[in-house]
This record gives structure tokens, sequence and C-alpha cells, in this order.
């Protein structure tokens, strides 16, 4: 599949550096006292556990940055059905290169297959409606563009990527400022002052909030943590009017009912902060 947008060569590379500085520092010394410097061999990325695979595409990058002479041959694409036992790629080339960005390949794709593979679970369960899966802001620190990417793999929808990219006007905002009404008319204004292409989301807690936000004429209307039947009065209400996304301690069993509203969203941090990490290996080739 295509790259994100914003997994861009300057955010992978600011990453990619600032993740083996924090885990060589002054040498990998296990490796340098134990491994000759122009010993060549080839190591198996081993799948250990049935999953979606994610982070092969990150993981080339690893490589490549690390040791441009790095040859990886890949198997297994980003978005695959990946069971036990199936080699995902092998790379060949400095021994020392390989033992060095070994944890670092393997926490990304662990990670990201878990994330992945939760995600595509849930995406599944909307499989028939109109309901689109997004993902939050819940996300581990300067590690957002893998978790993220790891989404958009799984087959969810990416919501914005930061604060800078979307005005979300939640119940801290609304209740600092004063209300609805005047917190989206400020936005407005201050997207048109500073020529922002920015969309504005407003988070409500009840019905009178959504009618408040509808004649605010907010792009998106947030359904935060009402009841399904609140919620399907909530899109009632709506009427096609601006999109809206369910959100709020959404649950995997929940998904086709929250869906059935025909709520146009529904996003959910816990495909990024929830999601277990898939067993994977990185394997000395013998």
């Amino acid at each position: 599949m295509k790259r994100p947008s914003y997994a861009t060569d300057k955010a992978l590379k600011t990453f990619i550096k600032n993740a083996l500085e924090e885990d060589i520092q002054d040498g990998d010394h296990s490796t340098l006292s134990t491994i000759p410097a122009d010993l060549k061999q080839s190591a198996k990325l081993l799948v250990k556990q049935d999953c979606i695979l994610a982070g092969v595409e990150l993981a080339e990058i690893i490589f490549k940055t690390f040791d441009k002479d790095l040859k990886v041959e890949i198997f297994i694409k980003d978005g695959s059905a990946a069971k036990v036992g199936d080699i995902a790629l092998i790379v060949t080339g400095s021994a020392r290169s390989i033992l060095s960005t070994e944890r670092l390949i393997l926490n990304c794709m662990q990670r990201m297959s878990g994330i992945a593979t939760l995600t595509h679970d849930w995406d599944s369960r909307l499989v028939g409606s109109k309901t689109k899966l997004l993902d939050t802001r819940k996300t581990t620190p300067n590690f957002r563009v893998c978790e993220k990417w790891a989404v958009a793999i799984g087959g969810g929808t990416n919501h914005r990527y930061g604060l800078y990219d979307m005005i979300m006007l939640k119940d801290n905002h609304i209740d600092y400022n004063g209300s609805i009404t005047n917190a989206v008319k400020m936005a407005k204004d201050y997207v048109k002052k500073n020529k922002k292409k920015l969309k504005i989301e407003v988070e409500t807690r009840n019905l009178e909030e959504v009618k408040e936000a509808l004649k605010a004429k907010a792009d998106r209307i947030m359904l935060d943590n009402m009841n399904v039947s609140m919620m399907k009065q909530a899109v009632e209400l709506i009427n096609g009017a601006c999109e809206s996304e369910a959100s709020g301690g959404i649950t995997r069993d929940m998904l086709k009912e929250i869906a059935s509203t025909g709520v146009t969203y529904i996003s959910a941090g816990a495909l990024t902060h929830s999601a277990e990490n898939i067993d994977l290996s990185l394997k000395a080739v013998k």
C-alpha cells in the first residue's frame, strides 16, 4: 500500500535517528566485541503468531538507513495476513549491522503488527455499512507516525494527525470558552483570519449540544459517550448536514450496533493504546 502522507522521509529519518541513538549511544558493544567487522551473514524475520503484518516497509528503511549495503528480500508485504512459521523477509549483509538494528526492527514491527491486526478485526465488523473506523491521538509519544501508519495498514482511517491539522473543540474547550456557539464562531474567525484550511469538529454530550453545534454549522459533530438510542436521535437531528462521529468507550462488541445508527465515523483510542504486540523474531540463517 502507498505510504501515508505524514510518513514522510523527513519524519521517518528523524524517528529512526532518535531511536538508534537511544539504543546504541557510543556503540553496540556486545556486537563490536564479538563479531568481526567483515563478517557477512543473513537473518530471517520469522512470524510466530497469526497476524496482519505491518512495519515491513519501515523495517527495510531502517536497515538501509543504518547500512545502505544491506540487502532486504521481502516475502510478505504490509497489510497481508501472515501465519505462524512464515518468513516475512530475509536481510543479508554485515552481521554487525543486522545485530545492531535487530531490536529496533522488532520493536516497530511487533507493535505495528499488533495495531494492524486489531484494526483489521474491528474494521471487519463494519463491513456492509458506510461507517468508517478512525484512530485517535491516544498514541505513544514519538511513535505516532508508526502507530497511525499501522492503523492505515490494518484498514482503518486516520483521524487528524495532531493538533495542527484539524480544529477539535472538546468538552474542556467548550467549558473554558463558555459555549459551543461562541467557540465555533471564534474558530471560524481564526481559520479565516489565518487563511487556514481546517475542518471544525465539536464534541457534544447531549442532544441540546448537538442542536447548538448544528446551528453553529460545525463541519463534524462528535457524539461523545452517548448510548445508542441517543446516538440514533443525534444522527437523525444532523440529517446529513455535517459529518458525525461516535466516540468514547467504544468496544468491539458495540461496533455493529453503533454503525446501524448511520453515524459517519466511529473513533476508538483502543486501536493504538490497547493493541497487543505480535510475536516476531529475527533469526540467523544457518
